[in-house]
C-alpha cells in the first residue's frame, strides 16, 4: 500500500525521519512526534549524508530536513533523498521566511515549508496535510516576521478580476495550460495574466506569486490545495 494510501485509510502510523546537525532539536522533535496520535518517527540524522543513507533503508513517509546544515545543505540533501527514496516527502524545516526560500525548496523536492520558529502544533498540522506534487506553506511564514521581498507589489488591490481568477488557479497548483482551459482562454493570454501577476505583486516565478498573494491575504492558504 502506497503512502498516500495508508494515510487515507489508517491503517498505520505516519512514519517521519527527522535530518537536523543540531541533535538536540531532533531528539526533542522525535519525542514530541512520537506522543502524536498516528505518527512515529522512526530515525534521526545529524547530517544531510546520514538522512539519505536512513531515507534509503527506512523508506519514510515524509522526512523533516534542515536547510542550513554543514557539508551538504538541506536543499541538496532533499534532492538526494527523493532520489533514493522516491515515495518519501520532504518537509523543509528552516529560519528562511522568503518567498524565495519557498521557490527554492520547491526547486529541490520539498512538498512542505515550515519555519523553525513556529509552533509543534503548526507543523504536525502542516505534516498532516502534506502531499505530494504540491507545496504547502505553514500559515507562520505570512506572519509579521516574513521577511520583505526585493520588489514591493504596486497594491494589494490593484488584480483585475480575470488576474485574480488565475491566481486562485495557480494557488491550487494548476497549470496555465489546464488554467485557460478551465477559464476559455488561450493559453497565450493566460501566459499573458501570469505575467501581469509577476509584475503587480513583484515576483519572479508562479510559486512566488502563490506565497506573495497568501501573504497579502488575497488567496488563503489553502488554496495551494
Amino acid at each position: 500500500m502506497g503512502s498516500d494510501e495508508a494515510r487515507r485509510t489508517g491503517f498505520r502510523d505516519l512514519t517521519i525521519l527527522v535530518v537536523d546537525d543540531h541533535r538536540s532539536f531532533a531528539d526533542l522533535l522525535s519525542v514530541a512526534l512520537n506522543s502524536v496520535s498516528g505518527m512515529r518517527c522512526v530515525g534521526t540524522a545529524s547530517s544531510a549524508a546520514e538522512g539519505i543513507t536512513l531515507a534509503a533503508r527506512l523508506k519514510p513517509d515524509i522526512a523533516v530536513m534542515d536547510i542550513q546544515m554543514p557539508r551538504q545543505d538541506g536543499l541538496a540533501g532533499s534532492r538526494r533523498i527523493r532520489e533514493a527514496s522516491p515515495d518519501t516527502i520532504v518537509a523543509v524545516v528552516t529560519a528562511h521566511r522568503d518567498p524565495e526560500w519557498v521557490s527554492k525548496a520547491a526547486q529541490a523536492g520539498a512538498s512542505a515549508f515550515i519555519p523553525k520558529d513556529g509552533s509543534l502544533d503548526e507543523m504536525i498540522g502542516v505534516l498532516r496535510r502534506v502531499r505530494q506534487g504540491h507545496m504547502l506553506v505553514a500559515p507562520s511564514v505570512f506572519g509579521p516576521s516574513t521577511s520583505t521581498h526585493r520588489h514591493e507589489p504596486e497594491t494589494q488591490a490593484n488584480l483585475t478580476q480575470r488576474e485574480l481568477q488565475v491566481l486562485q488557479l495557480l494557488g491550487r497548483g494548476t497549470t496555465a495550460t489546464q488554467a485557460s482551459q478551465i477559464l476559455g482562454i488561450t493559453l497565450n493570454t493566460c501566459r499573458g495574466y501570469i505575467k501581469s501577476l509577476h509584475l503587480k505583486l513583484g515576483v519572479s516565478s508562479q510559486l512566488e506569486a502563490v506565497v506573495k498573494a497568501q501573504q497579502l491575504g488575497l488567496i488563503g492558504p489553502g488554496d495551494e490545495r
